[in-house]
């Protein structure tokens, strides 16, 4: 690392940061060999537990196959990409005697190894974490018939599994990209920013789709029709559902997370190396490092205090907000220490200490709103009187407030990263701003735990009642998915606040490369566009805002159609079964995997149009009408899917938790009218909050990747064409526009010539 110029504490730090790294993949195998030697239970427990098994695992393996082919052909295109722009003075600095040619392999290269090193973690981090998942429920189930105690420590280590993941191979990637490039950093970190986003993207939509298709469809038969319980083994998309929680909240809710912690550092360090540049101290490119190796040792201290009480008793969730506090309380005096001693200012530190302060402000704005202990869901159950319409009305009163609230205080939190740095260049705003989500997802380790835990306990519950386990077992269990789901609401509401303010400091990392080109191209500061910012008073910028607020609500129209059209195939296979002579009776077992092949087909099929929506769109934006549009675009995109996801998922929340506290006994209890009305707001929510609020977030930030790997280039041919539009560039757009529509009514009408749902096995 000489080409760094690190003093001695810097560099040995950042070989620190790298151990860490690799502590926390460790303690991730520490744990798995402690969930792996739990008992399994009995030969019924282990029955249905195979049966997730094989259908988790036949999701996961389609769902590689699906997208391997597009992680190929943009692998190549990252590469090519670096030939279009000169080199960086960084990479000139980085590689020096290098031809220019030398220059764009050494970083081609670098770019396309780095997407494809990105991807492959978030892959890990998702597939892996959800197999262990998998091994972790029916341990939980086992535990559950003797300890509370034991049960939520093995259903939280479980899920920490994750987490560690999660927080290991994202450090562990930022700090050996740096390390090898040093200030030529930004250029790489961009693929890998975009190759785990990316992923994400694919595991989010394909899990919530599969997720949410098997839960509608098996409560509209199961629960409404039927009058069955909810994991009756009668139900033909029982284990449908059950694999969708593992699919949906541990690998798609892990992938999220992972790649918001990706995209933090990426433009954490981008806008470190400008402001390296403006004060030639390389400390604030160390700096976001040595937090996130902070944050994995204060995240593997907390997450192992997380135990119930010796006596087989106790409150599940003040035991995860003890392992929580004690982890951000560690991290803010280590962040301090760091602040003093070595930052020698305390900027960095109270950004940082912002970003904690904003996760917890989203964890309790969440809970107020989704909890069952508070106003808006016993209003939501209490609706469920008069009926499913007004039911529907009042969490749709929830949904909409939440968002409003969420957004300011986002807004506050940008605010204060002002106020921090009031009066200094704004690029120290922006990096403030980044280092407020980079100090938001410090306690990533116990927010993908907390994640996590929910599906495991939920899976849990549902091998508990199928296998017939007693009522103390059941009690238990019953007790940890009641924390679960509301575990999973938290993290849902810092995943959207993540994905914000990481698109926000894109947003930032934006201005900063384009003004950077346009001054290699000599433009003058003035004209540059850090100076003259996003103007939406121009028409194209205000064209580009407007299409950037609609994608958003198209990209939520096409995933919740897709989640109706499988739910259908799913009500109509399960109806079919029930009419099968001596199902209901229990002499004939369903057949489960017709519901899952259904399921899993159905959430293939969007994945790749999808992504080229979201890949092309800002490139046709950019070309057609100009790099600040594009700016306009991606503020558009922020504000509308900031607004757009909150309202989904806490109105989602609100209904699923409502219904529960009926199921509970409130209002009649089971089977009672106030319980169907409340059945049919969860049905109408699941989508909501499992399928199209969450997978706003990855959408979000893989347009906002796109159109920042694109911009040198756009900007390039803006100022060589001065201004006008070249005949090939709108052949391009047009060719482009076509395969956006296409996507769009591929989407719609399910397919071109594809097989039924209904013939896929697996």
């Amino acid at each position: 690392m000489g080409h760094l110029n690190l003093v001695p504490f810097e560099f040995w730090s950042l070989w620190a940061v790298f151990a860490i790294s690799i502590i926390g993949l460790g303690y991730a195998l520490f744990l798995r060999g402690q969930i792996l030697r739990k008992d399994k239970g009995d030969s019924k427990m282990q029955e249905v537990w195979n049966a997730i098994r094989l259908g988790a695992d036949a999701y996961l393996n389609r769902q590689l196959k699906t997208i391997l082919p597009l992680i190929v052909v943009l692998a190549g295109v990252l590469f090519l990409s670096v030939y279009v722009v000169p080199p960086s003075a960084e990479a000139i600095e980085r590689f020096p005697g290098a031809t220019p040619d030398q220059l764009k392999l050494y970083m081609g290269l670098g770019r396309m190894v780095a997407f494809i090193m990105g991807a492959f973690f978030s892959l890990i981090v998702g597939q892996f974490g959800m197999r262990m998942a998998v091994q972790g429920n029916v341990r939980v189930a086992a535990a559950a018939r003797s300890s509370f105690s034991e049960a939520l420590k093995i259903a939280y280590r479980s899920g920490t599994i994750t987490g560690m993941l999660t927080d290991g191979l994202g450090l562990f990637g930022g700090t050996v990209i740096f390390m090898f490039f040093g200030m030529a950093a930004p250029d790489a970190l961009l693929g890998f920013g975009f190759g785990g986003t990316l992923l994400a993207l694919f595991m989010r939509v394909g899990g919530g789709i599969y997720t949410k298709a098997a839960d509608v469809g098996a409560d509209l038969v199961g629960k409404v029709e039927a009058g069955i319980p909810e994991d009756d083994p009668r139900n033909a998309a029982v284990i449908a559902d059950l694999v969708g929680d593992n699919v949906g909240d541990c690998a798609g809710m892990a992938a999220d997370i992972f790649e918001s912690y990706e995209v933090t550092i990426v433009s954490g360090l981008i806008l470190g190396v400008a402001l390296v540049a403006i004060t030639h101290e390389i400390k604030w490119i160390v700096f976001p490092l040595l937090v996130r190796g902070i944050g994995v040792l204060s995240s593997i201290v907390g997450t192992y205090l997380v135990r119930g009480k010796d006596d087989g008793t106790g409150d599940a969730m003040a035991s995860i907000n003890t392992g929580f506090y004690a982890s951000a309380a560690i991290s803010l005096a280590a962040f301090a220490v760091l602040a003093h001693f070595y930052m020698h200012e305390w900027s960095a530190f109270w950004s940082v200490g912002v970003g904690i302060a904003l996760a917890l402000a989203l964890d309790e704005l969440t809970k107020y709103f989704t909890d069952t202990h508070y106003k808006p869901v016993k209003e939501i159950a209490g609706a469920t009187k008069t009926g499913s319409a007004t039911l529907i009305l009042r969490g749709l009163v929830v949904g909409f407030e939440s968002a409003v609230w969420q957004t300011i205080v986002i807004a506050v939190t940008i605010l204060a990263s002002v106020i921090i740095y009031w009066g200094k260049d704004p690029v120290f705003v922006l990096y403030g701003v980044a280092m407020t989500g980079i100090g938001m997802l410090t306690l990533t380790g116990n927010n993908v735990a907390m994640d996590s835990f929910g599906p495991i306990a939920d899976n849990a519950n549902g091998i508990g009642e199928m296998a017939g386990l007693d009522n103390k077992a059941r009690q238990i269990m019953a007790d940890l998915d009641a924390v679960g789901n509301t575990t999973k609401a938290i993290t849902k509401g810092v995943a959207i606040g993540s994905a914000v303010i990481a698109a926000v400091s894109l947003f930032g990392s934006f201005l900063t490369d384009v003004a950077k080109v346009q001054a290699a191209q000599g433009v003058e500061l003035i004209n540059q566009l850090s100076s003259t910012g996003i103007r939406v008073s121009a028409p194209a910028v205000f064209i580009g805002m407007l299409i950037g607020g609609a994608i958003p609500w198209l990209f939520s129209s096409l995933t919740i159609n897709s989640v109706a059209r499988a739910a259908a195939l799913i009500v109509e296979e399960v109806r079919r079964q029930f009419r099968i002579p001596g199902l209901m009776e229990g002499k004939v077992a369903p057949d489960y995997k017709q519901a899952v092949g259904i399921c899993t087909s159905a959430a293939q099929r969007e994945l790749i149009s999808l992504a080229l929506i979201c890949v092309i769109t800002p490139l046709i934006i950019g070309m057609l009408l100009g790099v600040e549009a594009l700016g306009g675009f991606l503020a558009g995109i922020i504000l509308s899917g900031q607004l757009l996801a909150v309202f989904m998922a806490t109105a989602g929340g609100a209904w699923d938790n409502a219904k529960k506290t009926i199921e509970d006994g409130l209002h009649g209890g089971k089977g009672s009218e106030a319980h169907k009305a409340a059945v049919v707001g969860d049905t109408i929510g699941d989508p909501l909050k499992d399928t199209a609020g969450p997978a706003l977030n990855p959408m979000i930030k893989v347009i906002n990747l796109v159109s920042l790997l694109a911009a040198p280039i756009l900007i390039m041919n803006e100022i060589q064409n001065q201004g006008n539009i070249p005949a090939s560039v709108i052949i391009t757009s047009i060719v482009g526009g076509l395969i956006v529509v296409g996507a769009i009514v591929y989407s719609k009408l399910g397919g071109f010539g594809k097989k039924s749902e209904s013939a896929v096995k697996f």
